[in-house]
């Protein structure tokens, strides 16, 4: 006897069995459930598109984040076939959302390569979902059908709290209107399960403009629009699109945070390689097979005047943030034919016998986009991070040694001159270095009275335990008085600067290294800067910015931001970089009777007015006038050591970099040397700031 019930039919008992080990492991197919795997689900669907756009099929691609919570993809594509599969019995559509690893990049005729290739991305997103909607137009018709959780059926109204009636005994892909003839595409709206992910997690539009503009520049001709809805309609409705028709080479400019040495230049191939993949026959066995494979390799490099490396990797589209052995195979076919030039032109590079090249002299200033495309990839799980099939790396340094040493060995007079810069910059980098290793070697951790290279007016601490140890940047003499008889001198040092320090963002490393205050602060930490920066020789652990609470004290704060971030930017990552929290105001709070004032300090014109308004209530007077802090100056030590130096009462602001490349944009529009940018920033953003956050 058949028993069937509303909650969970037999019809898809399979299909659950199925999605249910999805929904108890989500970490295993999305890698999280807070807000990096909402954003893996939405990546999913987003290169399913892309994959029918690198086919040649659709040119645009609609990305909308509704009120709601939900987020709908829609592209102009084949769309999803609605026909029935004949080993399943079931539509097309219900195959792609509800059956694992299913789909149409297996077997290589739908596809030739493609970034979603394990065939769980649209079941798991199904899975993990609370509802899911989609549309397909095809053969002049639109059909749609709906799940939750997973499950195939119908809802009773547009929302995910709806009431479910799942199917029974068969699904029903639905006829929900009629497009005209030759329209197709699909359109798939869902809403994250809240049973599934954390309370906290929200699509982050800035990673999804990040990933839309990377995309579009890796796909040239495709349009991707992003909108953003949940800041209500209207003038709050955000949109962006994105569409880039220069291909890599305009990646590879915008990613450059320098000036140029070279031009963008391209490194273009393919290969091909043989390997043995288990093959789906009609009978449904698995047959080991021999089949050959086509590997087509584009990259774009170009190096600038800095150090900084800026790399991207991508295998059919994927970003592989953590390389794999198409980077392995790049890095190697840079490092060999670099390594030849320079020793063909040793004696015009004044490069001894022993002096090699490593590869981070190659590397540095030098922006690059290497893509592969292949059929069915081996990547590294699910997350796609690591490309691992293993042919792909000696193609990639064949390609690149080939195609770079072509570049070396032109008689154009422009690629004569940019290649003799290129050489010239990766000999500089590499004497650089090991002129900073030979110092570093005889270097020791020495205190001002050991030795006089530290600067003289530094006044250092005593205990050698980098872990306990603090170092003060200071604003002004007069601060550093007070501060010197506030500070505890067994693990606090001291370093003042004066007045407003060198703008490092646009000023040359020569220029920085000349400047009196730079270098004071360079040599005081100990640690070197740039890329020969070593955390492990920094003399403090904690590197703390004490400025005056006004503009200019912002001012200089952000100066040394920026000298920190440029030179020695590990000590941001590794957390060790601090601002003082200096108060604003001290009230001094009557008492009645022998009973001792009481001083209360605040730190914002707010926390103020709410003070005094509590007192107020409260029937407490204070004396008058409130006394209002202008300068660290006018602490004096006891009331410095109270409220900014001491461990057991000071407020410190860590300093983090979260993300690198929009803080080294931030910096750049905000010191460097193209005005205009900064202009037009200011004058976009004067309507957030009043009269009374400016300190006149």
């Amino acid at each position: 006897m058949e028993i069937v019930t509303a909650e969970y039919s037999a019809h898809h008992l399979q299909v659950l069995e199925g999605l249910e080990a999805v929904r108890k492991r989500p970490g295993m197919y999305i890698g999280s459930t807070d807000a990096r795997g909402l954003m893996h689900c939405l990546w999913e669907i987003i290169d399913n598109a892309v994959d029918e756009a690198l086919g040649g099929h659709g040119d645009r691609i609609e990305v909308l984040l509704h009120s709601d919570g939900s987020v709908e993809v829609r592209d102009h594509a084949r769309g999803i076939p609605v026909d029935v599969e004949p080993r399943t019995g079931l539509t097309g559509v219900e195959v792609v959302f509800t059956k694992l690893h299913a789909g149409g990049k297996f077997g290589g005729g739908s596809y030739a390569a493609s970034g979603g290739l394990h065939g769980v991305g649209a079941s798991v997103v199904n899975a993990l979902s609370e509802r899911l909607d989609v549309e397909v137009d095809r053969d002049g018709k639109t059909y749609a059908m709906s799940f939750h959780r997973g499950e195939p059926g119908l809802f009773d109204g547009p929302s995910p709290d709806a009431a479910f009636t799942p199917f029974e005994k068969s699904s029903e892909l639905r006829v929900a209107g009629k497009v005209r003839k030759g329209v197709t595409g699909s359109r798939i709206r869902y809403w994250a399960d809240r049973q599934i992910f954390t309370k906290d997690a929200g699509f982050n539009l800035d990673e999804l403009v990040q990933r839309a503009r990377q995309t579009a520049f890796l796909v040239p001709g495709l349009e991707i629009v992003i909108v953003d809805e949940r800041a209500g309609t209207g003038d709050d409705r955000v949109e962006t699109s994105y569409r880039y028709d220069g291909g890599i080479s305009e990646f590879a400019e915008f990613l450059a945070p320098d000036a140029s040495v070279t031009d963008v230049w391209r490194l273009t191939g393919t290969g091909t390689f043989t390997e043995t993949v288990p093959v789906l026959q009609a009978t449904g066995a698995m047959v080991p097979t021999e089949v050959q494979r086509e590997c087509e390799v584009d990259v774009a490099v170009r190096w600038g005047t800095g150090y900084e490396t800026v790399s991207r990797s991508f295998a059919n589209i994927i970003a592989t943030p953590k390389g794999g052995t198409h980077q392995q195979g790049f890095e190697a076919g840079l490092m060999k034919v670099v390594r030849d030039q320079v020793q063909q032109n040793a004696r015009r590079l004044k490069v001894g016998a022993s002096e090699k090249l490593e590869k981070d002299d190659i590397l540095a200033g030098l922006s690059s986009v290497l893509t592969v495309r292949l059929p069915e990839p081996q990547f590294e799980g699910q997350t796609k991070e690591v490309l691992g099939t293993p042919a792909v790396r000696q193609i990639v340094q064949n390609v690149v040694t080939r195609e770079l040493s072509a570049r070396f060995a032109s008689s154009k007079r422009d690629d004569k001159s940019q290649t003799a810069q290129l050489l010239d910059k990766v000999v500089s980098e590499m004497k650089a270095r090991i002129s900073a290793r030979t110092h570093k070697e005889t270097q020791r951790r020495k205190t001002a009275l050991e030795s006089s290279s530290l600067p003289v007016k530094l006044a250092d601490c005593r205990t050698q335990d980098v872990s306990q140890s603090e170092l003060f940047i200071v604003e002004g003499d007069s601060a550093l008085g007070t501060a010197k008889h506030a500070r505890n001198s067994e693990y606090q040092a001291l370093l003042p600067i004066r007045g407003k320090i060198l703008n490092v963002q646009k000023a040359s490393i020569s220029d920085m290294l000349s400047n009196a205050e730079c270098a004071a602060i360079i040599q005081t930490v100990g640690a070197g800067s740039g890329r020969t920066f070593d955390l492990d020789g920094a003399r403090y652990g904690k590197i703390i910015l004490m400025s005056d609470a006004d503009v200019d004290g912002a001012h200089i704060r952000t100066l040394l931001l920026t000298l920190f971030f440029r030179y020695m930017r590990p000590l941001i990552e590794d957390g060790r970089v601090y601002a003082a929290v200096p108060p604003l105001h001290r009230v001094v709070v009557m008492n009645p009777g022998s009973k001792p004032n009481e001083t209360i300090y605040t730190y914002s014109e707010q926390e103020l007015h709410a003070l005094l308004a509590k007192l107020q209530k409260s029937g407490k007077r204070w004396q008058e006038p409130v006394q209002r802090y202008k300068g660290l100056g006018e602490m004096d030590a006891d009331q410095l050591a109270t409220t900014t130096m001491d461990r057991n009462g000071r407020t410190l602001r860590r300093v983090h970099v979260r993300d690198a490349e929009a803080a080294a944009h931030m910096f750049e529009l905000l010191m460097g040397s193209e005005v205009a940018p900064r202009r037009d920033f200011i004058v976009s953003s004067s309507d957030r700031i009043g009269r009374e956050a400016i300190d006149a």
